[in-house]
């Protein structure tokens, strides 16, 4: 039976297992190298630079950029501006993350911060001038209030304008005819606008006005002396009021030189025949060194 089984064919020679297997490592050692050769290019600048640095390369930077970095001659070295060099000229690199905190070039610092400090003192006077005039309002709102009923009898007038609150106090009601005496009812009237202007400071004007028919009296040789001694009445009043100081005030009589309407007629002479209380609010009162701040 051994002798009709078929010879077996020759197969590879035993030398090429090994050969295989010493190709398959040459081939993985190779895919090593390579895979270890791939560049990190993040990394390899870094080290180009600390190697630049640390043999001396310099390299010409913008003027703009402000020197900071470690000086292969002096190994203590802080950001400042530098000494003065027998070189001509020095270049450093240096970059933006401590910028901040270094020394700027003469005359920039300096204007910066006169930049900065004027545009810090415009936006304090721009928000003391909006509470001087939300102050101004809530006094007013105060004044409308208080005078209501004396408002609506036309015996009082209120009016805003700008930095100014003006009260007029018509003569009916509060004078008679030619008289500079006040009528002992007003007195409560005063009293009234006197606690509403105490609560904020300011000047008080009292201006007395007439109308522009003469007065000739025993007691009155114009109407110069006629405004002039209702306003003085008026002041006496509002002084009643211990709150209200008496360097506040100020009086004055204006006779018909600033009417109100032309004097044409009865009812427009009547409307100029009055005595005004002007509340005049001002930054350097309220708000002390702002007020000597003006915007450009």
């Amino acid at each position: 039976m051994a002798d009709d089984c078929p010879k077996c064919e020759d197969g590879l020679p035993p030398w090429m297992a090994t050969f295989a297997d010493l190709m398959s490592l040459l081939m993985c050692f190779f895919v090593l190298l390579l895979s270890f050769a791939t560049i990190d290019a993040v990394r390899f600048k870094k080290m180009a630079e600390s190697m630049k640095d640390a043999f001396g390369v310099q390299r010409e930077i913008p003027a703009n950029e402000i020197v900071k970095g470690i000086s292969v001659i002096k190994q203590e070295w802080s950001p400042t501006l530098g000494e003065p060099s027998v070189i001509t000229e020095i270049r450093q690199e240096t970059s933006d993350v401590e910028k901040e905190h270094l020394k700027m070039k003469d005359g920039e610092g300096e204007g910066a911060g006169e930049q900065q400090q004027e545009s810090e003192r415009k936006k304090a006077l721009e928000a003391a001038q909006r509470a001087l005039q939300e102050e101004l309002r809530e006094q007013f709102a105060d004044l409308q209030e208080a005078l209501e009923v004396e408002v609506r009898q036309g015996l009082v007038t209120l009016e805003q304008v700008d930095k100014k609150i003006i009260i007029r106090i018509q003569e009916k009601g509060s004078f008679g005819s030619g008289s500079a005496r006040l009528d002992p009812g007003f007195h409560d009237v005063m009293g009234r606008i006197g606690r509403v202007l105490a609560a904020k400071p300011g000047t008080i004007m009292v201006s007395g006005h007439t109308d522009n028919i003469p007065i000739s009296t025993g007691r009155f040789r114009s109407n110069w002396e006629l405004s002039s001694a209702r306003a003085v009445t008026v002041l006496h009043s509002l002084l009643r009021n211990p709150e209200i100081a008496e360097e506040r005030v100020l009086v004055q009589g204006l006779s018909d030189t600033q009417p109100l309407v032309d004097n044409d007629s009865p009812q427009n002479r009547a409307k100029n025949r009055r005595v005004e209380l002007i509340l005049m609010r001002g930054m350097d009162e309220d708000f002390g060194d702002l007020g000597d701040l003006q915007l450009k």
